[in-house]
């Protein structure tokens, strides 16, 4: 079948990252894990990736999205959706922050399932690759992201807390 057959297709611009990274969000069908500076310019403040993420959410309770960045202030402040999906499926999702010995870590990639990845070559680089169909670069990718998943600390919680 078509489907399964590895694709690799690079993308070079802010645009063609979003349209890659929807894609990987879209292909998800049990976990999601997206590492990210701050998430400014992935596209988690539109209504389109809210309700991709959403949909992934109510899928299944055992769904899984990870979220994690070196500074989550943007998607707190700013991505009002994210917060809101936190908030409704807090047994699902997670958003965390790196700690500091890992903030040389500056290739942002996001794993769906086993399967498909996309990847970023630097933050400040909107080139890069996108894997479907490919479980040897999405284990590389999802082993990376629970090395640095591990030490990491929750970046936003789905209560305001305050008088």
């Amino acid at each position: 079948m078509s489907d399964t057959l590895l694709q690799h297709s690079p993308f070079d611009g802010g645009a063609e990252y979003i349209a890659a990274l929807n894609t990987v969000c879209s292909l998800a069908q049990h976990t999601l894990n997206i590492f990210d500076k701050d998430f400014a310019d992935s596209g988690f403040g539109t209504e389109a990736r809210y309700d991709v993420l959403r949909h992934f959410l109510l899928r299944s309770p055992h769904n899984r999205l990870q979220l994690l960045a070196h500074d989550t202030q943007h998607l707190v402040r700013y991505c009002p959706r994210m917060m809101i999906l936190l908030r409704e499926f807090s047994h699902s999702m997670a958003i965390h922050q790196t700690p500091a010995h890992l903030r040389h870590v500056t290739e942002p990639f996001a794993v769906a399932d086993e399967s498909h990845s996309v990847r970023r070559y630097h933050f400040d680089d909107m080139r890069g690759l996108l894997a479907q169909n490919d479980p040897a670069s999405a284990r590389i990718l999802n082993a990376r992201f629970q090395e640095m998943w591990l030490p990491s600390h929750a970046g936003a919680t789905p209560t305001k807390l305050g008088l």
